[in-house]
C-alpha cells in the first residue's frame, strides 16, 4: 500500500486528533510510519486541546505499536536539555503518557524524571506525565514519588495544582499536610483530564487528592 500523501495525512491525523479517536490514531499509524513524528508536531502549545490529545494519541501508538515510540525516545529526551527548553514543553508529559500505556518503553529512563521535576521548565508537564502515569503503574514511580513534595509548595499555582492532581494518585501519605494546607487555595487551573478541558482550582485538586489518600489508607 502506497503511503498517503503528506497534507492528506496530516488533515486525516487532525480530524481523528479533533475527534479523540484514540483508535483511529492507532490504526493510521498501522499503515503510515510518519504518524508518530506528526503526533510530535503537536507539543509546543499547551494551550491548544490538540497538544493534549497528540500526548494521549502516543500513549495509545505505544500500546499497540512500541517500535514506532521507542524511535522517538531520544528525541523526547533531547528537547528536554537546556539547548531546546524553549520548545520542548511537551516532551515531559509524553514520557509519563506513553509509560502509562506501555511501561517498558520508558521504564529505564524514569529515574530521569526525577531531574526534570527540579527543572523550571519542565516541572509542571512533568508533573503531568507522572500524575497520568501512576494511575496505572504507581509501584513504577516510588523513586520519583518524594521529588513531588516541593512542588505542592512552588510559588507558581499551575505547579502546586498538577503537584496536588499527581500526589493523590501517588497515594503520597507524606504530602498530607501539605495537601490540607492547600484545600483554600483558589488560584485557578486549567486541568486536561479524560479527553477535555476543567476548570478548577488548586485547593480542589488538593481536595481530592485528600480524598484519594483516605480512601487508599
Amino acid at each position: 500500500m502506497r503511503p498517503m500523501p503528506p497534507h492528506l495525512l496530516r488533515e486525516r491525523l487532525h480530524a481523528l486528533l479533533e475527534e479523540a479517536d484514540f483508535g483511529g490514531v492507532v490504526q493510521l499509524a498501522a499503515r503510515e510510519g510518519a504518524v508518530v513524528r506528526l503526533l510530535l508536531q503537536y507539543l509546543y502549545d499547551p494551550e491548544d486541546l490538540l497538544h493534549w490529545r497528540a500526548l494521549e494519541g502516543l500513549g495509545h501508538v505505544a500500546a499497540a505499536y512500541p517500535r514506532q515510540v521507542q524511535k522517538v525516545i531520544g528525541r523526547l529526551l533531547w528537547l528536554l536539555n537546556e539547548d531546546s527548553a524553549s520548545v520542548g514543553w511537551g516532551a515531559a508529559a509524553a514520557l509519563g503518557e506513553i509509560g502509562r500505556h506501555n511501561l517498558a518503553v520508558v521504564q529505564d529512563i524514569i529515574p530521569m524524571f526525577c531531574g526534570f521535576l527540579e527543572e523550571e521548565f519542565s516541572r509542571a508537564p512533568m508533573l503531568w506525565g507522572v500524575a497520568r502515569l501512576a494511575e496505572v503503574h504507581p509501584e513504577a514511580l516510588a523513586e520519583v514519588a518524594p521529588y513531588v513534595l516541593p512542588c505542592l509548595q512552588d510559588a507558581d499555582p499551575k505547579v502546586r495544582a498538577l503537584a496536588a492532581w499527581c500526589a493523590g494518585r501517588l497515594h503520597l501519605l507524606s504530602a498530607r499536610e501539605s495537601l490540607t494546607a492547600l484545600r483554600g487555595d483558589a488560584s485557578g487551573f486549567r486541568l486536561y483530564d479524560q479527553g477535555r478541558f476543567r476548570q478548577t482550582t488548586v485547593g480542589e485538586l488538593a481536595r481530592e487528592a485528600l480524598e484519594l489518600l483516605t480512601t487508599r489508607s
